[in-house]
């Protein structure tokens, strides 16, 4: 079982830079999107999506042309939950997921504190009610696979210079507190299971030539719950795929 997410920055910007050409030769059973900024009626392409075998489910923001997710599968659902049930998060589309026989698939997209004290606040405020619901979640569905873009690096082995980033947004010690808190609640993150190495990232600046220059941020996360972590077959980072200012992150299932 295949899972792929990623965070496109607006799925028809990536349609415009052959995504799908990408999308049929990854052959994955499951793609996990963020940041797709439009509803399915403004997806001109999404039959050549159906012609490739994927059901599609979309849960964009009420806001136009911001945030949202998506999930395209090759296997039908048991069932599909759009959202929390917690209005301020729904509204801008962050959570969607899709329960199969095995196991369950969360796209989820968390916000971005970068833009000022508000959205951090909104950002940690998110983080509590995150960890409050994945709490809950677990006990119904105690195989989880929790995929998206996290908007925290971990560790100082994920992201290119720490000492200079130590009061950035997605960076701060309180997220990086979080991110160990959730992980530590039972969840593995899949990348780091099979690859200890330093320089891997999911996203760039289009600023200063950072992505040439390898200068990224790892934010991109599959986290696998530890009912699953048995079932873990591989792990990859996606570098070469460049149709946004993320790249793909990639877990493997074995059942």
């Amino acid at each position: 079982m295949k899972i792929i997410s990623y965070n496109v920055n607006g799925i028809r910007s990536a349609l415009s830079k052959n995504w799908l050409s990408w999308l049929q030769a990854t052959d994955a059973d499951i793609v996990c999107l963020q940041e797709i900024k439009a509803t399915p009626d403004q997806i001109t392409d999404i039959y050549l999506i159906e012609q490739m075998g994927y059901q599609h489910y979309w849960y964009p923001a009420v806001k136009k042309g911001y945030s949202g997710t998506a999930i395209l599968t090759k296997h039908t659902p048991k069932h599909v939950e759009y959202g929390c049930g917690i209005e301020q998060y729904d509204v801008e589309g962050r959570i969607i997921r899709a329960d199969f026989e095995d196991f369950s698939v969360m796209s989820s997209y968390f916000p971005s504190g970068s833009s000022g004290e508000e959205r951090q606040g909104f950002k940690f405020l998110f983080l509590d009610h995150f960890q409050e619901y994945i709490d809950w979640l677990k006990i119904r569905c105690p195989k989880l696979v929790i995929s998206g873009d996290y908007n925290i690096c971990h560790r100082p082995i994920d992201i290119h210079n720490p000492k200079s980033n130590a009061n950035s947004s997605g960076f701060l010690p309180a997220e990086r507190e979080w991110m160990e808190n959730f992980i530590t609640s039972g969840f593995t993150d899949s990348f780091r299971h099979f690859n200890s190495d330093p320089h891997h990232y999911t996203w760039w600046s289009y600023r200063a030539n950072a992505r040439a220059k390898n200068l990224g941020w790892r934010i991109d996360y599959n986290m696998v719950s530890n009912d699953l972590k048995i079932n873990l077959k591989r792990a990859a980072i996606l570098p070469e795929a460049r149709h946004s200012d993320h790249c793909p992150v990639l877990v493997e299932l074995g059942f």
